[in-house]
């Protein structure tokens, strides 16, 4: 999807936000629809880990890395970001427009004893606020928005000088569309179908360009592949399908 001009005046998409409130609670649950998403966390952990860790001059050897850091998750879900982004030290704001998504993640995350603040709105609704990050996590979410353009600027007008955004995303390839679409939801069933329509995928280079556009400078860029033997996500050159960036917002 070219992302070279706003066309909504808000970037959530309805039906995308009542899709994923009907499995608000099964977001904890490794066995159940969002189990794919269960097996893909610990690489996006991983390499937000590493990248926070080495470009915002962190010791990855403490046990609390992200200590004193603002970190906001966009499209949060139940927390499967949030919780282990606070582990490690970071001060999370978790927004979701889904108020049962937001409702799953405070539960989950007072039986745990940690203290996230999880708020129902949108990313444009907490930027008005003014409101600014050291890193913003971006994980599949934005093949789910209304407006891409709009959504990345509203993002990195919340970025703080110096600061990170980690953008998690599918390609919009024939590949994808095969793997993503018609394999992941209709022949393994991994996931509900309908939850992705190919023509939101965005490339690469549309994200390159909708960031720069933004302020933004990609400074990392890495593709993420299935090995069904093994039933595992790892990193790997191949962008072809799914993919993860980090992008910085330049000193001012």
């Amino acid at each position: 999807m070219p992302m070279s001009a706003h066309r909504a005046a808000t970037t959530v998409d309805p039906a995308e936000v009542e899709r994923f409130s009907v499995l608000a609670a099964e977001w904890w649950n490794p066995t159940g629809k969002f189990a794919v998403l269960h097996r893909f966390n610990p690489v996006r952990l991983a390499y937000i880990r590493e990248q926070v860790t080495a470009r915002l001059g962190r010791d990855p050897m403490t046990r609390q890395p992200f200590e004193g850091l603002d970190l906001l998750d966009i499209g949060c879900g139940g927390g499967l970001l949030s919780e282990p982004m606070t582990r490690l030290g970071a001060r999370v704001t978790g927004i979701d427009p889904s108020e049962k998504n937001i409702h799953t993640a405070a539960v989950h995350a007072g039986e745990c004893g940690l203290d996230i603040d999880y708020r129902a709105l949108t990313a444009e609704a907490l930027a008005a606020t003014g409101a600014r990050y050291d890193v913003i996590l971006n994980m599949e979410v934005i093949e789910h928005v209304a407006d891409a353009a709009l959504f990345l600027s509203t993002c990195a007008a919340m970025l703080k000088p110096g600061g990170l955004m980690v953008v998690a995303t599918i390609n919009r390839t024939l590949k994808a569309f095969g793997l993503a679409i018609i394999g992941a939801e209709y022949v393994l069933g991994w996931l509900p179908r309908g939850t992705h329509q190919w023509e939101k995928f965005v490339t690469p280079d549309e994200l390159k360009a909708g960031l720069a556009r933004s302020g933004l400078v990609l400074v990392d860029l890495t593709g993420i592949v299935y090995n069904p033997i093994a039933n595992q996500w790892r990193r790997a050159p191949d962008t072809a399908v799914n993919y993860m960036l980090v992008a910085s917002k330049p000193d001012a």
